[in-house]
């Protein structure tokens, strides 16, 4: 299932999306300009490596507040074209609606806030891995979070490819994000049973989701600081929240 576009309408432009999308971009840039000597020095000082934390007789026995710098830093970070592609589609995806909801401010904020759960969810479910964990996907999860609590009856459109027929989907924000959440709940838990080198973090997808899911809503801007829609915004068929 390939989501291509969300049925909740946005009412003031996506700024601090669109320059999230620019700065992960940038930086990814520059880590293709690294040798890679350099780049596994940049990767030791700005990627989130769990062990850092617990066995400090390897990385150090003092902590400074540099050290807690990657639980930020590490959510700019990809591993390949592939992670930063998906991870920029999901953004630009979900992002728009729920910074229209919140607020350029408590979005941003947000943002921040469920990378750091998602950080520290991954720190706790394997707390001596020395793989270093990059990608904005846990704050991403945060924004799906987000959504299904927001916009549950809004509709997600997907292709499902078919061999070379491509088929296209209207299906629940709920449903496509439910599923999406059980998988990572279903993979988390295989990771725990049978741990393996590398890999996603799933766990860090979780806590990110959680995030999202619990404070999103209380973050919402009062009703009475949006402008109300014009009769032409929105999409053809659906209210402002989404639904038919």
């Amino acid at each position: 299932m390939i989501p291509i576009q969300i049925t909740v309408p946005t009412r003031y432009p996506a700024f601090v999306t669109w320059t999230l999308i620019a700065v992960n971009c940038l930086v990814f840039f520059v880590q293709l300009g690294l040798t890679p000597a350099e780049l596994e020095a940049f990767l030791l000082r700005f990627a989130l490596i769990p062990a850092r934390y617990s066995l400090r007789d390897a990385y150090g026995s003092d902590i400074t507040p540099s050290d807690f710098a990657p639980f930020i830093t590490m959510m700019f970070l990809h591993g390949g074209w592939l992670h930063l592609i998906m991870n920029m589609w999901m953004l630009w995806l979900f992002g728009p609606a729920v910074e229209d909801r919140l607020g350029h401010g408590r979005y941003f904020l947000f943002y921040l806030g469920c990378g750091i759960a998602a950080s520290l969810t991954q720190v706790a479910s394997d707390p001596y891995s020395t793989i270093p964990a990059v990608g904005a996907s846990g704050a991403i999860a945060g924004l799906l979070g987000c959504t299904m609590s927001l916009f549950p009856l809004s509709r997600v459109i997907i292709i499902v490819p078919i061999l070379f027929l491509p088929l296209f989907f209207e299906v629940y924000a709920a449903l496509f994000i439910g599923i999406w959440f059980l998988v990572q709940v279903l993979q988390g838990t295989v990771s725990l049973l049978a741990p393996s080198e590398g890999g996603v973090a799933w766990w860090a997808h979780i806590g990110g989701f959680v995030a999202g899911l619990l404070i999103g809503p209380m973050l919402r801007l009062p009703q009475q600081r949006y402008r109300t829609y014009q009769p032409d915004e929105g999409i053809l068929g659906f209210d402002a929240w989404g639904r038919r």
